[in-house]
């Protein structure tokens, strides 16, 4: 099949706009990204410069094929990632409009390339607990019920894409926040360190220049790994708890 593609490009000679492609003999079989390396081909074989993208695993686990693919994060498929999305989605002669994620916490590297450093500085805030070196603890030495153990687990799934900033009209990445916040919080492993935890992590967020969320729920239903929003109320509560048994965190651009 034959499609018109728009895609912005951003960085040497272009200043950030939407360059249209037409792009002929697209297999239905091929994944979204299979069908931009193919384009990339025939961009390097008329010595154009290719269109940057990120991928890695292909297989919906890292999360890096971050494309907003006609306005929704990762495309039209529920709980899916852009390198999961296949082109029997499109008919022949359509027009699809491919951009890199945006949120003012993401700026763009290259075409679709955005920089999602703002992400790991969340975890360094306080994404972690601290444990002693040394042996390995028994696995069933700290007993976990199942409910709690399948709660934590269902937070830790996020992959850290970013399509939850990237859908929200507000920019906020509460849902990532949350997530990683609420699977130690619900652990006793991460207890010691909850209170500290919660405020290092909101306040990196914030100072990284997320928006606040409004419970709009854009961010649960573009996430791929579906993560509720109950971990952001987890987090609120885990927030407004520690406000009043530890002082106020404070942290610069660069974390704590």
């Amino acid at each position: 099949m034959k499609l018109n593609l728009k895609i912005w490009r951003q960085g040497g000679k272009y200043k950030g706009e939407l360059v249209n492609y037409q792009l002929d003999g697209v297999n239905e079989h091929m994944s979204f990204l299979e069908m931009l390396d193919v384009l990339n081909e025939e961009l390097v074989s008329k010595k154009e410069e290719p269109v940057a993208f990120e991928h890695d695993c292909r297989e919906g686990i890292c999360g890096t094929c971050s494309l907003v693919i006609n306005g929704r994060p990762h495309g039209p498929w529920k709980a899916t990632t852009t390198c999961q999305l296949h082109m029997r989605e499109y008919k022949d002669g359509d027009t699809i409009v491919i951009e890199p994620f945006r949120a003012k916490a993401f700026p763009v590297i290259k075409d679709l390339v955005v920089d999602r450093s703002s992400f790991d500085r969340i975890i360094q805030a306080g994404g972690y607990i601290s444990v002693s070196t040394g042996q390995a603890q028994d696995g069933n030495a700290i007993p976990v019920g199942k409910d709690t153990a399948a709660s934590a687990m269902n937070a830790a799934e996020c992959i850290g894409c970013g399509a939850c900033a990237a859908a929200c009209p507000n920019g906020s990445a509460m849902l990532f926040t949350g997530a990683k916040v609420s699977h130690l919080a619900r652990l006793p492993q991460g207890r010691p360190e909850a209170a500290k935890r919660v405020q290092a992590m909101v306040a990196q967020h914030d100072t990284e220049g997320f928006g606040n969320c409004t419970n709009i729920g854009a961010c649960e239903a573009e996430c791929p790994k579906g993560i509720s929003l109950d971990n952001i109320a987890l987090m609120n509560r885990e927030y407004t708890a520690a406000s009043f048994t530890e002082r106020p965190v404070t942290v610069g651009a660069e974390g704590a």
